[in-house]
């Protein structure tokens, strides 16, 4: 018998994602303000995770559509990505910077 291997499981990189895979479409390149963007949708079922958007600081719950970006100079880390409500990803120009409050903090004020 061979000794077992510890190995940390680590998720692939983009470009090692099948493309094959139901739910989730062909990455594309965005232009912005602040530069070109690599985009990808992500439908239903293939949102498996719960992620929070830089937009909005809000929760991504598993099941519902949304977009992920990385910066197209990326060196495909993967640090970079982010997943965002696929409303805040069209409205991030109109939009200033999303503020992270604590659950108990009030919304207005």
């Amino acid at each position: 018998m061979s000794p077992r291997r510890n190995r940390p499981h680590r998720p692939p990189a983009d470009d090692e994602l099948p493309r094959d895979r139901p739910g989730i479409t062909e990455q594309r390149v965005q232009q912005w303000r602040d530069g070109d963007w690599m985009v990808r949708n992500i439908f239903g079922a293939a949102a498996a995770k719960v992620y929070r958007c830089p937009g909005c600081m809000q929760d991504i719950r598993p099941g519902v559509a949304h977009v992920v970006a990385w910066p197209a100079d990326d060196l495909g880390d993967g640090a970079d990505r982010r997943h965002w409500h696929t409303g805040c990803w069209r409205a991030r120009d109109r939009r200033g910077p999303g503020v992270e409050r604590s659950r108990n903090a009030p919304r207005y004020g």
